[in-house]
């Protein structure tokens, strides 16, 4: 689960610095009935403020009046959702920043004596994660034991635990 809000990856054009910080704060213009949304976020290097654009010239109808509240109240919850959102990041060029970001809620201890132990990974968030990260953490093994218990097939999963995963997974451990 997330624990706050990712860096933002891209170039600052003052410092060249490579990360900005979202501070929850959304800039709203009006003019007449068009209105344009940006996020607002803080360069890490040289504090320098850039603009994300969110919504640019749509008519102040289109946007549900709910919407229009918390883009005025700079929620922090829509800034979580603006920053995950495809199109914002696409529109925008960036890339987003979870090192440190995250942390594993276990829901408990984890039973390793047992000879099989079925588990269920559920994101609260699109967190992009290794799930051999993952399951090393949670697990209290090194990456390299998961690696090999991969290889030995005493890990096994329907999806690839090679890569990154943002979804949903289940695992089965063989002891």
């Amino acid at each position: 689960m997330p624990t706050c809000l990712p860096l933002v990856r891209r170039r600052c054009h003052t410092c060249a610095a490579e990360r900005f910080r979202a501070n929850g704060k959304i800039r709203v213009n009006a003019n007449h009935k068009l209105i344009d949304v940006w996020l607002l976020v803080l360069c890490t290097g040289c504090g320098e403020t850039a603009k994300l654009t969110v919504l640019e010239r749509v008519n102040v109808r289109s946007v549900r009046p709910g919407l229009l509240d918390l883009l005025h109240a700079n929620d922090l919850g829509l800034t979580a959702e603006l920053l995950q959102d495809p199109v914002v990041r696409r529109r925008n060029r960036i890339a987003l920043d979870w090192d440190g970001a995250w942390r594993l809620d276990t829901g408990g201890t984890v039973l390793l004596d047992h000879e099989v132990i079925d588990v269920s990974v559920r994101f609260a968030a699109r967190i992009p994660v290794r799930p051999v990260r993952l399951i090393a953490e949670g697990c209290g093994l090194s990456r390299a034991e998961v690696e090999r218990l991969i290889v030995d097939g005493k890990l096994v999963s329907a999806v690839r635990l090679g890569g990154k995963l943002s979804g949903d997974f289940t695992f089965t451990l063989k002891r």
